[in-house]
This record gives C-alpha cells, sequence and structure tokens, in this order.
C-alpha cells in the first residue's frame, strides 16, 4: 500500500493532543507514520509528544510560521506518497484513512480530498470547517456543503456522493506528495486561513481535481487556534481571501470580480453593525488596506490569462449572501443553479 505521513501542525498544543492523537495512533493503515510539527510553542509540547507518544515523530519549527509556511517548512523533511493534514484538534477512527487511500488510488485526476467532517462537540451534525466539501461563489465566498455561513445541517447522509469538490479542507487533507510540491505548496504570506482553498485552486489550473470520500468521518473541535469573533482572524479570512482572488483569476476577472467583492465586505460592516465588534469591523477595513498594498507589490506576478472560474467544480454562479441573507436559503440543497458538473458522482467511476 502507499506510504502515507499524518502530518499535525502544532502551537501550545499539548492539551489538545493529550486529547487527540490517541485517536490518530489507534490508526489501522499499516506502515503509517506519524508526525508532529512544532511551531515554535511555549509549552511543554515537544517534551510531552516525546515522553507519552515515543513512536511519533517531532519536527521543529524555529518559529511560529502559521499555518501555510509552518506546513511548507516541515513536509520538505517528510517521505511519503500521500500526506494527511490534520489539525490537533480532530479525532479519527481507526479505519478512517483506507477509504481516502482507496479513493485517491482508484482517482488519479484528483490530488486532493478530505473526509467528512463532523461536529465533535454535535456528532451528528457537520463541522462548520468543511462539512461535506467546500464551494466558492462568484464574488470569492466559500461555503461548504452542509454548511452556509453559521447554519450547519444535521447529517442525515444527505451528502453521502463522493463528487468533486472546489476546495477540501485543512482540517483533514489528504494530498498527493509529488503534487503538493510541484505546485510549491501553500503560499506562505497567507500565515493563516484560505491556504487550503488557494491551494485547491491552483491545483484546478493545473488540470487536477478535488475529491470528497464520504466513507472517512472524522471529529472537528474547531476554534482551537482563533475563535470566530477574534478580529485577527475576521482580518486573515478578508485579507487572505483577497490576495487568494487575485492570485488565481485572470486580470480580467480581477478587475471585475473584486471590486464588488470588497464592495460587499463594505456593506457587510453596515449590516453588521448591530453585532460586530468595533475591532471586527476594523479589522475588515485593515484587511483591505493591506490587500491593496500587497497588490501593489506583486501586481506584475499575477496571472494573466488563466481557466475560468466558471469552468472549475464547486463553483457557484450566484452569490451565496444573496441566497442566504435575502432569500433565506440557510441549506445547500436549497440553493439555485448549481453548476451540473461539479455535482459529478464518482462512485461508479
Amino acid at each position: 500500500m502507499p506510504e502515507v505521513a499524518v502530518v499535525i501542525l502544532s502551537w501550545n498544543g499539548s492539551q489538545q493532543l493529550a486529547r487527540f492523537l490517541p485517536s490518530v495512533c489507534r490508526s489501522t493503515y499499516p506502515g503509517l507514520k506519524i508526525y508532529v510539527v512544532d511551531n515554535a510553542s511555549t509549552d511543554d509540547t515537544v517534551a510531552f509528544v516525546r515522553r507519552e507518544f515515543p513512536g511519533v515523530h517531532c519536527l521543529l519549527n524555529d518559529q511560529n510560521y502559521g499555518f501555510a509556511e509552518g506546513y511548507n517548512r516541515a513536509l520538505q523533511h517528510v517521505q511519503a506518497a500521500y500526506y494527511v493534514l490534520l489539525n490537533q484538534d480532530v479525532e479519527v477512527e481507526p479505519d478512517w484513512l483506507e477509504p481516502m487511500i482507496a479513493f485517491m488510488e482508484e482517482h488519479p485526476e484528483v490530488a486532493a480530498c478530505q473526509p467528512k467532517l463532523r461536529s465533535y462537540l454535535q456528532r451528528d451534525y457537520f463541522e462548520y470547517a468543511g462539512a461535506a466539501g467546500g464551494w466558492l461563489d462568484a464574488w470569492g465566498y466559500p461555503f461548504c456543503r452542509g454548511r452556509l455561513f453559521y447554519t450547519v445541517e444535521k447529517d442525515v447522509h444527505q451528502y453521502d456522493d463522493s463528487t468533486y469538490l472546489f476546495w477540501a479542507s485543512g482540517a483533514a487533507l489528504c494530498i498527493r506528495a509529488a503534487v503538493f510540491h510541484a505546485v510549491g505548496g501553500f503560499y506562505g504570506d497567507f500565515f493563516a486561513h484560505m491556504e487550503e482553498i488557494d491551494l485547491c485552486w491552483r491545483l484546478q489550473r493545473m488540470g487536477h481535481r478535488i475529491g470528497y470520500c464520504p466513507h472517512s468521518v472524522v471529529y472537528h473541535l474547531g476554534g482551537g487556534s482563533l475563535p470566530q469573533g477574534n478580529p485577527q482572524k475576521t482580518y486573515l479570512n478578508y485579507r487572505n481571501n483577497l490576495m487568494m482572488m487575485a492570485r488565481n483569476l485572470s486580470r480580467r476577472e480581477r478587475w471585475r470580480r473584486i471590486p464588488i467583492r470588497m464592495l460587499l465586505d463594505l456593506l457587510s460592516i453596515v449590516y453588521g453593525i448591530s453585532h460586530r465588534t468595533l475591532a471586527e469591523m476594523l479589522a475588515i477595513l485593515k484587511a483591505h488596506r493591506d490587500f491593496i498594498r500587497w497588490y501593489r507589490k506583486n501586481r506584475h506576478a499575477l496571472p494573466r490569462h488563466t481557466c475560468q472560474l466558471c469552468e472549475l467544480p464547486g463553483y457557484y454562479p450566484g452569490s451565496v449572501i444573496w441566497q442566504y441573507f435575502a432569500k433565506r436559503r440557510k441549506f445547500f440543497s436549497t440553493l439555485p443553479c448549481k453548476s451540473q458538473c461539479s455535482t459529478l458522482n464518482l462512485q461508479h467511476k
């Protein structure tokens, strides 16, 4: 069977590793290697892992590089056919890896996939950061099958189809190692948030596909690094989303889509006056300012021509914001005009 490395990036995560790493160590996949990458923790993470899990390999970064660059640096030292990047707050079943690797072996066009992500605290419900696979709307807003904004669906097997996605969650991302390095890994300047969507978008531009394997189920606690409502999380999400669009859209599409997206961001401040903190609203403005600075510095390196966004599986040709807030459509299944190619069933290939 192909060599697989489960790689867990950790920062001050000894308590979460004590809670979740035992389930990973019970994985039944033959010859599995497990790595914990320490992002310069200030707690006892490294000593704890070495003492309590001697079979787990430790890799040490010399500073906190964030999710994106932290993984980039660590994976230079990991040899395997497949990487499974796993958050430190994910519980797995013993046989969680076998279905994903079998899925990848059966579908060579798929460069990366994700399992079904359920909530660790509400185990019959999908989890916010990935659910049953990621999509992207016309204005760059990511959402999931099983989760639109803060409405998370109960899993009643409505998304048990193997299908193409636009993006797979970084909370539990299975990717071919050779492809990860060929595409250049994550974009390190993101630090955290949106890096897996950018990666999956670039993979699709190279002709690969992103898949969903519902026969593998994991349970994600979520919010372990930056919880919802944290101004730094808001800043990174808004800034990185604009950077991601600029890095992957053609020049013509950038000028068409990004200004509208920025306008929608500003409207979200007006809408959010009643329930956003001042710090969150300022974080959005700061994100726009820093994106403009980044764009001026990097505009000459951005693509002039690339595949059209509408050609990619998992693309939603409308506005998920309009559907959710104006039309009150709270579930993925109620969204109209979903792209036919995005729901291609892979089970019978």
